[in-house]
């Protein structure tokens, strides 16, 4: 054939479309995969950070490795508190389990009441990962809660650890916010989520007592372990941290679980 024909000139053209598109299509699944990749680490450095396991700047390797080694995930109905994990009709294979993308399945998640929606997520998950935190012995430590909820700008998302007891804060981070920066933004300040640690989430009879306060808290208070201080010129921002804990550590969100594992425990 040719090279001045109409039909060579086709057959380069169609073969050099071919080879292209394969070329972009295995650039982009390339891609895709190591955003995923990227999204996993992310995921796992925030818990293990969290949990007090990890300092910043601790690379990927690190984190994988800490992680294999110290976290069990469960999923947990929400609604009955039992673990489901192992329930294969469920979840043929749970790591496959995308809890954010579940919020938007009508199958996976369930529409809040206004009057019951105080964190402001208008739909719920029907299952939730719940991440347990072993010390290098294997013995039980921690357990790691995804929470979120509406700020002033923005929903935000976090993870709060909870120590044994089930009451006391280990730690309170939120990995993807876009409130005010210097305002609403310090939600993400080391410093102040430095002074959760420590601070008691539920009263005597396990009702949800958490409260980002207007100021500072008076040391000197009968409820200040359950009192942290607010976060300046951020009022709606402290409020929306405040209902978000009261959401996911009552009926609708972790407390029959929570509930579960007290009376297992017998405490």
């Amino acid at each position: 054939m040719s090279r001045d024909s109409i039909g060579f000139t086709f057959i380069v053209s169609a073969t050099l479309c071919v080879v292209c598109s394969i070329l972009v299509s295995g650039a982009a699944v390339g891609l895709r995969s190591k955003q995923e990749l990227n999204k996993e680490i992310e995921r796992k450095k925030n818990i293990l950070s969290v949990a007090g396991l990890i300092q910043p700047g601790d690379d990927a390797k690190n984190v994988m490795k800490i992680y294999d080694e110290r976290v069990e995930g469960i999923i947990v109905d929400l609604d009955t508190g039992k673990v489901v994990t192992d329930d294969k009709e469920l979840f043929p294979n749970p790591a496959e389990y995308d809890q954010k993308a579940a919020i938007d399945n009508p199958k996976l998640s369930t529409a809040i009441e206004p009057s019951k929606d105080i964190a402001g997520i208008k739909r719920r998950e029907n299952y939730s990962w719940v991440y347990l935190i072993n010390d290098e012995n294997g013995q039980l430590t921690q357990y790691v809660l995804p929470v979120r909820g509406k700020g002033l700008w923005s929903t935000m998302w976090g993870f709060l650890a909870l120590q044994t007891d089930l009451t006391t804060v280990q730690g309170l981070t939120f990995y993807e916010q876009g409130e005010t920066p210097g305002l609403g933004g310090e939600v993400d300040n080391p410093k102040w989520k430095a002074q959760w640690k420590g601070k008691e989430v539920y009263n005597k009879d396990f009702q949800p007592d958490i409260e980002v306060i207007k100021g500072s808290v008076n040391p000197d208070s009968p409820n200040a372990e359950h009192e942290v201080d607010g976060l300046s010129g951020a009022t709606i921002t402290s409020r929306g941290v405040t209902h978000l804990l009261d959401f996911w550590l009552g009926d609708l969100g972790f407390k029959p679980y929570l509930e579960q594992v007290r009376e297992k425990e017998g405490k």
